[in-house]
């Protein structure tokens, strides 16, 4: 997997490196990638289809909604290494397991991620068009995204890991999403990060606060 570095997504990216509301502030981050291997991933490709062989040879798994029923087929368990690998670029010192992976992928649309943009990056997009004018900041996200992936040609995939096993949650974190864009033709993926974290859980204003009420509770208190 190679980082590509696009214009119109470095763009998107300076916007929402930083979007302050005061006591809560969005955040979110798009990487491109190709999924031609490079270094080790080649080696850890080979590591991940073993892990699925293996996984396969244990399973009794009969059931078409199973992982097992899923793996077997060769494009999807290709498809699945490709998002795996790309979770270890975004993330290296993190071990993913691709078959828990799998539990944790869901297929969307773009009406689905656009419902989900809509909803919670309402208040980001108001900030967007007060500063750039002109196209909203979901069709500059759309036309940036059609440019480096083609989006008619893509599979859309959400990412939600639970939250302890969950590498991308920040601390202060109030709602968080992941979504993967993947054009097998082109074999590239585009990863896009969007969160909101309470300033004042990151900042560790609210811990302040509650070290602070203890100390008050054990004042009266003989010792």
């Amino acid at each position: 997997m190679k980082f590509l570095e696009y214009t119109p997504l470095e763009r998107l990216n300076d916007f929402l490196s930083h979007v302050n509301f005061g006591e809560r502030t969005i955040k979110g981050c798009l990487e491109a990638y190709s999924c031609k291997h490079t270094g080790t991933d080649k080696k850890l490709s080979l590591s991940l289809e073993h892990e699925i062989l293996d996984y396969l040879g244990k399973s009794s798994d009969t059931d078409s909604s199973s992982p097992a029923e899923y793996l077997l087929s060769r494009s999807s368990r290709k498809t699945l290494i490709y998002l795996v690998l790309t979770l270890y670029h975004l993330y290296p010192d993190y071990d993913f397991s691709l078959v828990k992976a799998h539990q944790f992928f869901t297929e969307e649309s773009w009406d689905s991620f656009k419902q989900i943009f809509e909803t919670y990056m309402l208040e980001a997009s108001k900030e967007w068009i007060e500063a750039n004018g002109g196209n909203s900041l979901l069709e500059a996200l759309f036309k940036a995204l059609d440019e480096v992936v083609r989006l008619s040609e893509c599979d859309i995939y959400s990412y939600n890991p639970d939250c302890d096993v969950d590498p991308f949650l920040e601390k202060g974190s109030i709602w968080s999403f992941n979504f993967f864009f993947y054009n097998r033709k082109l074999k590239r993926v585009v990863s896009f990060r969007f969160c909101c974290i309470s300033n004042l859980m990151a900042d560790g204003f609210l811990d302040d606060m509650c070290y602070e009420d203890d100390g008050e509770i054990f004042d009266g208190m003989d010792m």
